[in-house]
């Protein structure tokens, strides 16, 4: 802001009213400069992360600038805490952003503003917009509307008892056709909203995607650009961020192509230059419906609902009490009056089901390596048109392929479709695909922030611990959480094991025929085999990570010399470790837990 009511934007200065006053040369900006700018209402959809890469690759390619903007103009729905949980996701997924907030993310900062061109939050500013609305009314291109809701009411309530589409009348401007009348009354603080005079004209907008697309003229009726709370609407704030923040391309979801007439006719209402638009298919699910969180709802819900008709004893008020909510809250829920996340997320846990991954921190939360995600959703309505060397199409990518091949001639038409099983085998192949030792590195940062017991117990290890813990998880790992599933017994102190009564039942204590010596019609048992066993890895000397091989062979011998088959032994050992039948390479189980806790855990069945 300089003196006297003036106000600086760009090299441009506007009076109080916002009429130019002198023109400065611009600085210099890069050729491309593309932006994201999601709504801080929630989580990054996974939707709104292909966007953001899309854009960030697109940029790069062209050695432009990515800009990161949040629009919070809703205040009710906006959140800080959303907006940081949005730029968490973007860095966790590697979309860095050159221009918007700043993030310190793994020891270095995200964002910040070289050209100047911030504020990157909407809500910080109001200021600017106020100027140019102020323009557009001196110049008689908006005027403010008095109109009350009950007035509004009544006019929508006859065009549709007419079967007619509602159009604003101009009443406002029939009231008062000088402009200094307008003014004056605004000036008085009578409560009012800015509505734009739509032009009666076509608008032509030329997409990179979808071709040249029109909008015949008398389309457009005179829509509110600022709402009587003095917050913008999101077509007006955007068309002042781009022009202001230098945007050149603007790449976004199908489902912002019927805001772009009312964007491109503000644009030639202010002077401001018309950036490249396209408009990319959306994600849909496996039901041919636009992924949203409601699909966790429904997901939930249904659960519940089979729930309470299979157990007539399950109530809303006793669940309620179960999951720590109000009764009134979940009876909505079931009602399907609310489609609450947090419900959601609280019946999941008590049912034990899996939800739908909607959002950027579900696939963060439930183990998936970010280099897959960005690998799969470009697929989603992009290709490369390359082919691997057997003739197969390519589909295995990282992100500087992408910054180098993306362009918009091979985004599709037509709306892409999320297959969550082929997501998560992409994500198998890149966890197999790893080197242990990458995989140890991005495996403990997944511990680090949802397991972190297990985190401290792996970290303590030695690296050749670690190690061994990749060869062993990696083959049957799709995720860094099926991953951490099957090792949970080394977190479990030696006299702490819980034993699975049917495991016990099959593994320990029911007959087992054995061959050999005794003849046919001998038997024994797990436990029986477990005291042999005792003195056999007592005696052992392999029990470092290298030699899982060898204690198994030593296991294998005797079983053999009972007369039993080497997973009845195995099966005997992996109860009395673990408390089930499951866990990774047996040589590699008891490797990990070392002589002391192997020998101690056996003791312990033995007794129990």
């Amino acid at each position: 802001m300089l003196g006297c009511g003036v106000f600086e934007w760009r090299g441009v200065c506007l009076g109080a009213r916002g009429e130019l006053l002198l023109l400065a040369p611009m600085p210099k900006t890069p050729d491309v400069i593309t932006r994201f700018a999601p709504s801080p209402t929630g989580h990054l959809h996974i939707g709104g992360a292909r966007t953001a890469l899309f854009c960030w690759a697109f940029a790069r390619k062209h050695h432009g600038h990515f800009v990161l903007r949040i629009e919070d103009t809703d205040q009710a729905r906006s959140s800080d805490e959303s907006a940081k949980g949005i730029m968490e996701d973007m860095a966790w997924l590697g979309i860095e952003w050159d221009e918007g907030p700043e993030l310190s993310w793994k020891g270095r900062k995200i964002g910040g503003d070289p050209r100047g061109v911030g504020p990157f939050f909407q809500a910080r500013r109001v200021p600017l917009y106020n100027k140019w609305i102020m323009h557009l009314v001196e110049q008689g291109k908006a005027y403010p509307a008095f109109d009350t809701k009950q007035q509004l009411d009544v006019k929508k309530d006859a065009a549709r008892a007419a079967k007619q589409t509602y159009r604003y009348d101009r009443a406002a401007l029939k009231e008062m056709p000088e402009i200094k009348d307008r003014l004056k009354r605004m000036e008085s603080g009578e409560p009012h909203v800015i509505r734009f005079m739509a032009p009666h004209e076509e608008i032509v907008v030329n997409d990179m995607v979808l071709g040249v697309v029109k909008y015949a003229a008398g389309e457009m009726d005179d829509f509110v650009i600022r709402k009587d709370d003095g917050f913008p609407l999101y077509n007006f704030a955007v068309v002042v961020d781009d022009e202001t923040m230098g945007i050149s391309h603007v790449l976004r979801a199908q489902e912002h192509l019927n805001n772009t007439p009312r964007q491109v006719a503000l644009q030639k209402a202010l002077g401001f230059r018309t950036p490249t638009f396209s408009h990319v298919p959306m994600i849909f699910n496996m039901n041919n419906e636009k992924m949203s969180k409601r699909d966790k709802a429904k997901v939930a819900r249904k659960t519940l609902k089979d729930a309470m008709a299979k157990d007539k004893a399950l109530s809303v008020d006793s669940l309620a009490s179960d999951i720590g909510i109000e009764s009134a809250v979940l009876s909505e829920f079931v009602a399907a009056d609310n489609n609450s996340v947090d419900v959601a997320q609280r019946l999941a846990k008590r049912f034990k089901i899996a939800l739908p991954e909607i959002e950027v921190a579900d696939f963060r939360e439930n183990g998936y390596s970010p280099e897959a995600i960005c690998n799969f959703i470009a697929l989603v309505g992009w290709n490369p048109g390359l082919k691997t060397p057997d003739g197969k199409d390519l589909e295995k990518f990282d992100n500087a392929f992408l910054c180098q091949h993306f362009d918009f001639d091979r985004i599709g038409k037509t709306n892409g479709m999320l297959n969550p099983a082929k997501m998560l085998s992409f994500n198998s192949d890149a966890i197999g695909a790893m080197a242990d030792g990458v995989f140890v590195e991005k495996w403990l940062e997944f511990l680090k922030e949802w397991e972190p017991a297990l985190h401290a117990r792996v970290s303590a290890m030695p690296m050749e611990k670690k190690l061994l813990l990749a060869r062993a998880l990696k083959p049957r790992a799709k995720t860094f959480r099926d991953a951490a599933r099957p090792i949970g017994f080394l977190l479990v102190a030696d006299d702490g094991v819980l034993f699975d009564p049917a495991a016990v039942e099959k593994n320990l204590k029911a007959s087992i025929a054995t061959t050999g010596p005794s003849g046919s019609g001998a038997s024994t048992t797990g436990l029986a085999l477990l005291r042999g066993l005792r003195g056999v890895l007592e005696a052992s000397a392999n029990f470092e990570p290298a030699n899982g091989a060898a204690m198994e062979a030593e296991i294998s011998a005797y079983a053999e010399s009972q007369g039993v088959k080497l997973g009845s032994a195995a099966q005997a050992l992996r109860v009395a470790m673990t408390g089930t039948g499951v866990s990774p390479a047996l040589g590699d189980s008891l490797a990990l837990l070392g002589k002391n806790s192997v020998l101690a855990r056996l003791d312990r069945a033995l007794t129990l």
